[in-house]
């Protein structure tokens, strides 16, 4: 085995770790790895957490071959739906998801050591499994990077400090950029991606690796490159193919005849742990998807990418052979210095739930960095929605049923709480298709075949087609990802093992209604209805969303079932787009019958009106998020008659002016507690709020009036408005009155006495000067300005 320039630190390690959790520094290409883990084996059984299933695979197969034993014997792996080990493996590389849930299972009581690998990468996960471990602290901790804080995390883990310098071979950098301060662009990506490739091509000693943001980039970065005949393009991302990720690592000797230069296109998967044989060159854009927190909703999203992951990326040429790596930016261009922590960007309803399940609560772990209150908020009260935990933070033991199932944690609950057998077995077939990254197919753009594909599936619904796919029902004229495919039976086939059912050979036939019926019980917030005139808009009365463009949603469907959704940044820096990409077409009837929104008061309906016995009506309207979805007229008894006296009051059927002279007063008491002049009042949100329909509803309850006619045996008077003192109440609305009448002018008065400012506005007239300070009352004290539109002026 060759040198690596972590081998010098062999001896402190072994020195150290019996008694200290360790942080481990090193560059990219040291080696720490793969040695790491064999050295930390002398001390016990050794778990190794690997961000990603392809680092976990790869690097467990390399250290397999090189022991010269069998994979899963001495050195194994335990990825989603594969696993290669047994009770005495010594080394097994895990992804943090399997960590996790062997923690929640048994606590790792049968590993010694926790190697955490690439914990610059800050994944909500992984800083949730260390600050569990450090508070059970019933493991030695290694903790590796090669760009972490070293010094803040050995702080955090009372841990010892081994930094590694220098690597075996050298990087030139080099930037392509007119502005040296630069940031990344997505502007014709492929195309410089591919100008740079066929430049670096005449000069090239070996294999180049192309970092790009995502699937997309790298599809239509490779239509570019195919006609290059000397070249072979190999992508590599999370959901690639085991062939198209053996063929980006495989190792073809350089000097191989007829060997072609390999081009791998790459997202940041391959910014870790994983050595790409014979890199001679890295051409990075400095792109990355990644999510961020936009208005409480968790976005993804186009970022530049940070400078630590900068220096990761280019020290992919420098593991085997000198190399040289171009940045498609300019050289001071204004990255952060670090990415930062998933947890401070995600929803956190899943590790909520992972930690309770490990019989903590989240908000008194102790994590490396604080988390936002908002977002601690949110994922309380969904999981207290679930019922996943109790007011403690403690899992229940419906949150314990839902934790293990590898899926969503609202999908999870889901298929937990249904009772049916047939509708579950569909709805675990549904999130296993929804927990793939990649979508299981892609719909036709010829017309002709999407009608025939209406024909098929006539209801546009999205949530039958895929439980059809992943039971391999066939479809005209759809596109299958059959690698993604695959992954979805897979995981269907586990939970259906978990909960006892029928394997997907033999799936039981299910009601697609009563499906949907069920999922409208259990979660009434994913019920999306039409917005009236924004119609390709739809909300549930928190969130907005629009379709996706593989839909298939009919125009005349009003409301629709959203299971999965896909943020991005809109237009605006406080704007989210939200895409609904999993739908199902309903009726609205089924939203009433699930007793959706709130009933609200319409208009007054007196029948017989001229005859003083006409019987009085009220129209009652079932609204959802903004919407009417049901209607229906009711006699005004009770508390329901209330509303057709206060209307017939306002438009001065009867008491006229007084609903208007009750409303000046309520406005001038605010406007006196607000000046501090009220002796028996502070001002409050309460007095900030009152207003003539609340405060009068108030007094015909107390006077037990309930129908119109009896009003006739009262007066204004009977009714006064208990505000300011009658004796002062005349020179106090003298002196600030809310609408002033000057020549051809009408002003609007507001008054914000905190700031002693008078804002007069234009309401009407046809006068083109402002008004004068001598044309309005005397305010001492007082600044005024006069507003028009978009114009304010200082009134002198």
């Amino acid at each position: 085995m060759s040198l690596l320039p972590i081998d010098s630190y062999e001896h402190a390690l072994h020195e150290l770790l019996p008694s200290n959790h360790l942080v481990v520094e090193a560059e990219t290409g040291s080696g720490k790895s793969t040695r790491l883990p064999v050295w930390a084996a002398k001390h016990g059984r050794v778990l190794v957490i690997e961000p990603r299933r392809i680092a976990c695979t790869s690097l467990a197969e390399f250290l397999a071959t090189s022991s010269g034993k069998p994979l899963g014997e001495e050195v194994g792996y335990a990825i989603k739906l594969d696993a290669k080990y047994n009770e005495s493996t010594q080394v097994t590389f895990v992804t943090p998801g399997v960590a996790l849930r062997w923690l929640v299972e048994d606590g790792l009581k049968t590993f010694d050591i926790v190697v955490v690998d690439e914990f610059h990468e800050r994944r909500w996960d992984i800083d949730l499994l260390v600050a569990i471990l450090k508070a059970r602290s019933q493991h030695r901790l290694i903790v590796t990077s090669a760009t972490i804080e070293g010094a803040k995390l050995a702080h955090y883990l009372d841990a010892e400090r081994i930094t590694c310098e220098g690597r075996n071979y050298h990087v030139s950098i080099e930037h392509r950029a007119l502005d040296s301060r630069h940031l990344p662009d997505s502007r014709n990506i492929e195309r410089r991606v591919a100008d740079e490739v066929k430049q670096q091509l005449e000069a090239c000693s070996g294999d180049i690796l192309v970092f790009l943001p995502g699937k997309k980039e790298i599809i239509q970065t490779a239509q570019m490159l195919n006609a290059i005949e000397e070249i072979e393009v190999c992508p590599l991302y999370a959901s690639v193919s085991d062939s198209e990720r053996n063929r980006a690592l495989s190792d073809i000797p350089l000097d191989t005849s007829q060997r072609k230069t390999k081009v791998i296109l790459a997202t940041n998967v391959a910014e870790t742990s994983l050595t790409i044989p014979n890199i001679a060159v890295v051409i990075d854009s400095g792109l990355e998807r990644r999510t961020v927190q936009r208005n409480g909703r968790t976005t993804l999203t186009l970022k530049a990418i940070s400078r630590a992951s900068a220096k990761q990326r280019a020290g992919r040429a420098g593991r085997v052979m000198d190399g040289r790596c171009v940045h498609l930016f300019g050289e001071h261009a204004a990255l952060e210095l670090v990415t930062p922590p998933e947890m401070q960007r995600e929803e956190l309803i899943e590790p909520m739930l992972a930690a309770a399940c490990c019989q903590m609560t989240f908000e008194d772990l102790d994590l490396l960095d604080e988390l936002p209150e908002k977002s601690l908020l949110k994922a309380k009260q969904a999981l207290l929605l679930m019922e996943a935990i109790d007011e403690k933070g403690v899992a229940t033991e419906h949150g314990q049923r839902m934790y293990p199932l590898p899926i969503d944690a609202l999908h999870a609950d889901i298929v937990t709480r249904i009772k049916s057998k047939p509708l579950k077995e569909a709805m675990i077939d549904l999130t296993a298709a929804l927990s793939v990254p990649a979508r299981l197919y892609q719909l036709p753009n010829n017309p002709e075949h999407l009608d025939a594909l209406f024909k098929e599936e006539k209801e546009g619904c999205d949530i039958a087609l895929l439980i059809g796919v992943v039971r391999g029902k066939q479809f005209p004229h759809i596109a299958i990802d059959k690698q993604a495919l695959l992954e979805a039976q897979g995981l269907a086939d586990q939970m259906r093992e978990l909960f006892e059912l029928p394997q997907l050979e033999v799936a039981s036939r299910f009601n697609r209604v009563d499906l949907l019926k069920e999922i409208l019980r259990l979660h009434p917030e994913l019920a999306f209805v039409r917005r009236t005139k924004r119609r390709e808009a739809f909300a549930n009365g928190q969130l907005e969303v629009m379709l996706g463009r593989e839909n298939r949603v009919p125009d005349s469907s009003e409301a629709l079932l959203v299971l999965d959704t896909y943020s991005l940044p809109g237009r605006g820096v406080k704007q989210t787009l939200t895409l609904a990409t999993t739908v199902a077409p309903i009726p609205l009837q089924l939203l009433v019958e699930q007793e959706l929104g709130e009933w609200e008061q319409g208009e007054t309906v007196v029948e017989g009106q001229s005859d003083s016995s006409g019987q009085v009506f009220t129209a009652m309207s079932l609204v959802y998020a903004g919407r009417v979805i049901d209607t229906k007229l009711i006699e005004a008894q009770g508390q329901l008659s209330l509303k057709p006296v206060i209307d017939m009051v306002v438009s001065e059927q009867y008491l006229q002016g007084f609903a208007k002279q009750r409303t000046q007063e309520i406005k001038h008491w605010q406007l006196y507690v607000r000046m501090g002049l009220s002796e028996s009042h502070e001002y409050s949100q309460q007095i900030e709020e009152l207003n003539f329909v609340d405060w009068f509803a108030a007094q015909l309850e107390e006077l037990g009036v309930s129908q119109v006619d009896e009003l006739e045996m009262f007066d204004a008077e009977d009714i006064p408005f208990d505000g300011i003192p009658y004796w002062e109440y005349a020179e106090f609305a003298e002196k600030y009155p809310f609408h002033l009448l000057l020549a051809d002018l009408q002003l609007d008065v507001e008054y914000l006495p905190q700031r002693k400012l008078v804002y007069v506005h234009y309401s009407s007239g046809g006068r083109k000067t402002p008004p004068k300070r001598w044309e309005l009352p005397v305010w001492s004290g007082w600044r005024i300005q006069y507003k028009k539109a978009s114009r304010v002026l200082d009134v002198k």
